[in-house]
């Protein structure tokens, strides 16, 4: 069946698992030497008696912990597995047409340490004459590693070989149980050195901060006085549920953790690690890039919508279980790119001028300077400004000249087709002459004339939403928002990030929208208004 999304996109990477390529369609056609092993005729019956979701949940478990059957494991060199990355190239090459909509070549990394996620999607600037060249790395033995070191080794490997471009963005920290912005030791043991801080700098520019599975900037135990911090929160522990999430583990799993975190590392080691940009993405295994809330397909065929999807079991172990209702229609890649095309996207996703969205089509600016000032915000075309006085969302700003703060615009303007905008915030991490990190929360312009309280927080913007309706009004906040805003607490000596976050006002969740359609009662826990919401690339500051 042909489908088409009512919205559409400007440019999609498809990045299939690297790892067993081309067996899903094979297993699902009756291979024979797929059915001549027990455990694969097993799984092709009952995906065919329609228990094809618990059949994709054991073989996650399975692959989750290395024991996936290696007499059905493709590797990289067999026949199936070439000709499926080979249908991959094909398709970007088919559809990617410059201008219009650019299709990326790439592939995701599928790294699980005992479930702990690591995963990367690989992005390839390059067309085919280059991608078909190598097949990708796999996280299997003996072809493959789940060792990010290993990753990176094989993609200066290709771009060696090849004199291609590559790049890798992580994601779901939130399910690696504490391994993906390690401090001291990665996940082996291995303590991090000068050539683990030097090559991650080099090969991951992005982070995937929201997706399907869980929105991944903060934690309200890492963030007790940010009150947006418990936003589509998974915490119930790894991958594939085999290990509880315990609250040590949180600090190594969270994007702004991550970004306090490596200007330490970078005190010790002269190079940020985790000096990157934040985009969204949807991770669906639909082949729909949904991302809206009254049109998600859900993570994968069996949780397309239907009446019991919300208290279906997305998974379920002894250590926990994430129901259906969690899923996060979530979220969105957005560039500042100079046009529609391979080159020019990747470009911009090298040099950090994008953010993140959890599926609404927010417009942000964020530029950082030294002499912005509060008539700059009086424009409507803040990038001009901002161009020719500060540097954009990525950017850096270095030794502050005497007596001066940094100052940045901001603006944002809704989604034509969204809620009104509540309120911008700009959040600081800084390192102090002690060494100790810290972060902080500003709400720096909002809408709907409202009075900072007594205790130096901003009034909620109020609710509309109805739930009987699924439907809300924009008779509250704003549709567009701008400012310029000075650090009031700048110390020129420490180390410092910024980053916008831009927040609307209440509408109906994806579970709104199924509850009335299907007619169905659901549990007073599950979530069924949001507050959308976008990330900027953070500016950062050095001495």
């Amino acid at each position: 069946m042909k489908v088409r999304l009512s919205r559409p996109l400007d440019y999609l990477v498809i990045a299939d698992h690297s790892d067993n390529m081309g067996f899903f369609p094979d297993l699902l056609a009756g291979a024979p030497h797929i059915l001549s092993d027990p455990k694969g005729r097993d799984w092709y019956n009952r995906v065919n008696s329609g228990d094809g979701v618990s059949v994709a949940i054991e073989l996650i478990g399975l692959f989750s912990q290395g024991k996936f059957p290696p007499e059905l494991m493709y590797q990289p060199d067999s026949k199936p597995y070439k000709t499926s990355w080979q249908n991959t190239i094909d398709a970007a090459e088919r559809y990617n047409d410059e201008g219009r909509f650019t299709a990326f070549i790439g592939y995701e990394w599928t790294s699980l340490a005992l479930g702990g996620n690591m995963h990367r999607v690989v992005i390839y600037r390059d067309d085919a004459d280059k991608a078909e060249q190598m097949v990708p790395y796999t996280a299997s033995p003996p072809q493959g590693s789940i060792n990010p070191r290993d990753l990176w080794n094989w993609l200066q490997d290709y771009e060696s070989r090849t004199g291609g471009d590559v790049l890798a963005i992580a994601h779901n920290g939130n399910l690696s149980n504490g391994i993906m912005f390690p401090m001291k030791k990665q996940y082996d043991g291995r303590r991090l050195d000068s050539n683990y801080i030097e090559t991650r700098s080099k090969w991951e520019p992005l982070y995937e901060v929201t997706q399907i599975k869980g929105d991944g900037e903060t934690h309200p135990l890492l963030s007790p006085d940010d009150e947006f911090a418990d936003y589509e929160t998974w915490d119930i522990g790894n991958l594939d549920v085999s290990e509880a999430k315990t609250d040590e583990m949180l600090p190594g799993e969270y994007a702004r953790e991550a970004l306090k975190r490596g200007m330490k590392l970078e005190e010790k080691f002269g190079t940020n690690p985790y000096k990157f940009g934040m985009i969204g993405s949807t991770d669906s295994h639909t082949s729909l890039a949904t991302a809206q809330e009254d049109n998600f397909f859900g993570k994968h065929s069996g949780a397309e919508p239907n009446a019991n999807r919300m208290m279906h079991p997305f998974m379920k172990t002894s250590a926990g279980s994430i129901l259906g209702w969690q899923m996060v229609a979530s979220g969105l890649a957005a560039v500042w790119s100079t046009d529609n095309s391979r080159n020019a996207i990747f470009d911009a996703m090298e040099r950090k001028e994008v953010y993140a969205t959890t599926g609404s089509r927010i417009t942000v600016r964020l530029f950082g300077g030294w002499e912005f000032e509060a008539a700059d915000a009086r424009t409507r075309l803040p990038a001009n400004t901002g161009y020719s006085k500060g540097v954009p969302m990525g950017g850096d700003l270095n030794s502050a000249p005497n007596g001066k703060a940094p100052s940045f615009l901001v603006a944002a303007r809704k989604d034509p087709l969204g809620g009104n905008l509540d309120r911008i915030q700009m959040i600081k991490g800084w390192l102090d002459a002690d060494g100790d990190l810290h972060e902080k929360v500003y709400d720096v312009v909002w809408s709907d004339g409202r009075s900072m309280g007594a205790n130096g927080k901003l009034p909620a913007v109020g609710n509309t939403v109805d739930l009987a309706t699924a439907t809300w009004a924009n008779s509250i906040g704003d549709p567009e928002l701008i400012t310029v805003w000075e650090d009031p607490e700048f110390d020129p000596e420490n180390r410092s990030f910024y980053y916008a976050r831009v927040i609307e006002i209440p509408t109906p969740r994806w579970t709104a929208y199924d509850t009335l359609k299907f007619g169905v009662e659901v549990p007073e826990e599950v979530e069924m208004i949001t507050q959308e919401r976008a990330y900027t690339s953070p500016i950062w500051y050095t001495p």
